[in-house]
């Protein structure tokens, strides 16, 4: 039997293992009682009983079975039985240089891989080996010349597991350009290569290296257009360069190829979305919900398409099918209360809100949220608890200050929110926003004049900010002075 299918087995239970056997799988049972005979006259061998004869090819199965249970002092045991029996055996010196390679015997390993070097050559496993005790002793640059020497000696198939292993041992010696250059080489050998053309996607996007992948993958579709991963990867290469447009194309031809091609549907609604042409992104992420296992990432995402669109319902349906699958991304729960809020539905948006601060209690944001909440609500005090919250979370944050100082002066707590402005201004500077919101709280409390000054600073330090003032108290523009400052200001700017 060999080892695949004993692999197979060990994930059943006996009961229903002996079930198929004598039931379903004759020939199957055939091999396991076969293996089940030389594992018997193995035994027989090593307690000096007699036995019948065990030729190589047995010998490897025996290796095998012990090797594939974790039994490897009898594994060791049965290749050193073996290589006594049939001491020109390559194949056996390698079986047993792999077995000292698990149990960390390096030295010997290496002294067994020479002798079977002698032996035969041509196994690519001989390097493999070698190249994997290098990796272990961390000498890299002995792991990858023992590779780049032999590749050159091989054709066909084994030239393209040598290309593959020398670019995993770039990838740990952390030479990243190099792995991207090695698996180029091996589709340039072997264009069809599915592991290659599966590598080569993330380590383009790794290395930023989108023209060259361009330019690859479009001869490999030139020479084979049937090529569904070569037009995936062009796809991501595209979309890489932010040529979204091309992307799609690319992610079309795939998808014609092979119309089970999720991934494809998945990055064609990403770059739908970056286009900002949400309608198309819902159409192949609905797609990619049909032919693949549903993922909170994709309803995600088709909420947030619904989002952009205004359809805050349906935003919030597909954000709530994301949060049943990942019950503890509390951004869900925000991505909610958002929707919510868009449509001035403050008490559902606190309990969602809610929801998300429960998960993660240090998110000034959330809190910042709640307590823009419980201004349209009324409840000020409530408001200003929150945001005061956010602060202890990011004093720092301008927009948190912001914020807070917003809340007082809704609340009509003038004399507290010049205070706050003056510990914002101690602690981040004398930042625009922070004098204008000063102009606004002097304006409104009848000091017109020190608030004009306060503005006219303002404008002549960021004249785009004005909007946070008028945000702020949309009726100071009811004020005749500061209309005639701002225009004023503005005509000596023209």
């Amino acid at each position: 039997m060999n080892g695949v299918l004993l692999s197979a087995f060990a994930w059943f239970n006996k009961s229903i293992i002996f079930t198929i056997m004598n039931q379903d799988f004759p020939l199957f049972n055939e091999d396991f009682e076969e293996l089940r005979d030389l594992l018997q006259q193995f035994e027989n061998l090593r307690a000096g009983q007699s036995h019948s004869f065990l030729d190589e090819d047995s010998f490897e199965q025996i290796i095998d079975y012990y090797d594939e249970h974790d039994e490897l002092p009898n594994a060791i045991q049965a290749a050193e039985i073996a290589i006594e029996q049939f001491p020109y055996s390559s194949t056996l010196l390698l079986k047993k240089a792999n077995l000292l390679i698990e149990t960390k015997k390096y030295p010997d390993a290496l002294e067994l891989l020479e002798k079977a070097a002698i032996l035969d050559s041509t196994d690519i496993n001989l390097y493999i080996l070698q190249t994997d005790i290098y990796l272990a002793l961390n000498q890299h640059e002995k792991a990858a010349s023992v590779l780049e020497e032999q590749i050159k000696q091989f054709d066909g198939d084994d030239r393209t597991e040598l290309l593959l292993e020398l670019a995993d041992v770039y990838d740990d010696w952390e030479e990243f350009d190099r792995v991207f250059d090695c698996l180029k080489i091996a589709l340039e050998h072997d264009p069809n290569n599915e592991e290659a053309l599966h590598k080569i996607c993330f380590w383009t996007e790794y290395t930023g290296r989108n023209e060259e992948s361009i330019r690859l993958h479009t001869q490999i579709i030139n020479d084979h257009p049937y090529n569904q991963l070569a037009w995936f990867n062009l796809g991501t290469a595209y979309q890489g360069l932010k040529l979204y447009e091309k992307a799609i194309d690319a992610y079309l031809y795939a998808v014609a190829i092979d119309e089970k091609f999720d991934y494809a549907y998945r990055n064609m609604g990403d770059a739908y979305i970056r286009l900002r042409k949400f309608q198309e992104a819902i159409e192949v992420l609905q797609k990619h919900l049909e032919i693949a296992k549903p993922e909170d990432v994709i309803y995600e995402a088709i909420g947030h398409c619904y989002e952009k669109m205004r359809k805050f319902t349906q935003a919030r349906y597909y954000y709530r099918k994301a949060s049943h699958l990942s019950p503890q991304d509390d951004k869900l729960y925000y991505k909610i209360a958002v929707a919510y809020m868009m449509e001035a539905n403050w008490e559902n948006a606190v309990k969602s809100i809610a929801s998300a601060l429960k998960i993660n209690k240090g998110s000034s944001e959330y809190f910042i949220a709640l307590g823009q909440c419980y201004l349209e609500l009324g409840k000020n005090k409530d408001a200003l608890i929150q945001f005061m919250s956010a602060l202890r979370i990011k004093p720092r944050s301008v927009t948190t200050w912001q914020e807070f100082i917003r809340a007082l002066y809704v609340a009509r707590f003038f004399d507290e929110a010049m205070v706050q402005l003056d510990e914002g201004e101690q602690k981040l500077g004398r930042k625009p926003v922070f004098i204008y919101f000063r102009a606004a709280v002097l304006i409104t409390t009848g000091r017109t004049k020190e608030g004009l000054i306060q503005l006219e600073t303002a404008l002549q330090l960021a004249p785009r900010q004005l909007k946070k003032m008028v945000e702020l108290d949309p009726t100071l523009l009811q004020h005749t002075s500061v209309v005639e400052l701002i225009a004023r200001y503005r005509k000596k700017k023209k």
